[in-house]
């Protein structure tokens, strides 16, 4: 006899019960959503609509309540998408698959349950080796989303970041040259018989094409510097435009920045290692009120006199140069990034219940594995090592090892 379904159920008030995605062992596959604690991060991974996607499909979401409310969604519309709303923080953090933006402090980790997968940045310069040994003490399988890749090489979760954060970047530097903000009290841009301002970018990557696109909209004179040619030659393909392009020398870069107004950082780290490619001197010969933003500050940035700041204290200045050295820019637009993120997301998790585990991600895709840093107790990525002096295993020998 078919089972009635109950008056709150056949209002769409109660969510309807769908078979269970289990991971190995036949238990089913609970995904944790904590909420953000560490430098005002107001994104989350996950929006209602990718919870309510994950759980029809048998996959289990807690939440922890107020989560979401930074990118403005309630409790309330993850409970109607599926997920359990948990007031206890380390009932999510104990979740076999956690979802972050931010690295885990070390109390977090101590709550984390021994063997879980953790899917986060990783923020390479805010970390020690004590954050790898508190990992590796849980035995915690460790993903960067920075390091991610997909099926054709790129990175998807930097390349999104990084067109939200060139797109924001520009108003950034519009507020403050301002004179509200002690700026130069210049438009970004330009209007009739006014010369446009002039902005150098630094990098021709995702960041300085987002960037250059906006700058070049408001009607700013742009330059943009990078060392790898062919770089050059695409952001002129992608823009469209026949724009300043040069590769990064010490005399060009210097005559550049002393008659720019705002300055994007935008060079990513190679091999983990970044390079510093605006001295001190150079900073000091900039005009007084102009503004520095380096958006690469979470990976030790591009400028001498860079230094990592927050969203509450966004600025301080140096030779009478402002700069912006906020390490998570597209949290500023927390519901836009929010989306952005959960787009990528969700089909991995996906994958991951169909799979039935991180650990099996991990062995069947390679692109999955290139964000891999800790495994099972064990360092696996080379740069990590060498910045903190400790050994590491490669992974390939490790999973090899599993048969």
């Amino acid at each position: 006899m078919p089972t009635e379904l109950s008056p709150l159920t056949s209002m769409g008030l109660m969510t309807k019960e769908s078979p269970l995605s289990t991971k190995k062992g036949g238990q089913p596959l609970v995904i944790g959503l904590p909420k953000e604690i560490s430098n005002q991060e107001r994104r989350i991974v996950l929006t209602p609509e990718a919870v309510g996607l994950l759980s029809n499909n048998g996959i289990q979401v807690m939440v922890e309540s107020g989560s979401g409310l930074q990118a403005k969604f309630k409790d309330q519309d993850y409970s109607d998408a599926g997920a359990k709303i948990s007031y206890s923080r380390s009932e999510v953090l104990a979740a076999d698959v956690l979802l972050k933006i931010a690295p885990p402090t070390l109390e977090e980790i101590k709550e984390m349950s021994p063997g879980a997968c953790l899917i986060s940045a990783l923020q390479l310069e805010n970390q020690s080796a004590e954050f790898i040994h508190a990992l590796n003490e849980k035995k915690i399988t460790a993903v960067a989303f920075e390091y991610l890749e997909d099926k054709v090489g790129g990175m998807p979760v930097v390349r999104a970041m990084s067109e939200i954060a060139g797109s924001t970047v520009m108003l950034i530097a519009s507020e403050y040259l301002s004179s509200v903000n002690e700026g130069k009290g210049l438009i970004l841009g330009g209007v009739t018989g006014v010369p446009p301002t002039q902005v150098v970018i630094i990098g021709a990557g995702t960041v300085a094409e987002y960037a250059a696109r906006t700058a070049l909209g408001l009607g700013a004179n742009i330059k943009v510097f990078d060392n790898h040619i062919y770089k050059l030659r695409r952001i002129k393909q992608l823009i469209g435009q026949q724009i300043y392009t040069s590769t990064i020398d010490n005399f060009t870069l210097s005559q550049a920045l002393a008659e720019a107004d705002v300055v994007i950082g935008a060079l990513r780290a190679e091999k983990g290692r970044n390079k510093i490619v605006v001295t001190e001197e150079m900073v000091a010969n900039m005009m007084h009120g102009s503004i520095i933003i380096d958006v690469g500050i979470d990976q030790g940035g591009c400028i001498e006199t860079a230094r990592m700041t927050s969203h509450e204290a966004p600025v301080y200045q140096i030779h009478d140069v402002i700069h912006y050295c906020v390490p998570n820019i597209a949290s500023r637009v927390a519901r836009t990034a929010s989306y952005s993120l959960s787009n990528i997301f969700t089909p991995i998790v996906l994958q991951m219940a169909d799979l039935g585990g991180a650990e099996e991600m991990i062995f069947n895709y390679k692109w999955f594995l290139r964000g891999v840093y800790t495994y099972r107790g064990s360092l696996t990525h080379a740069v990590l090592a060498r910045k903190f002096g400790l050994n590491h295993k490669e992974l390939q020998l490790l999973l090899a090892a599993r048969y």
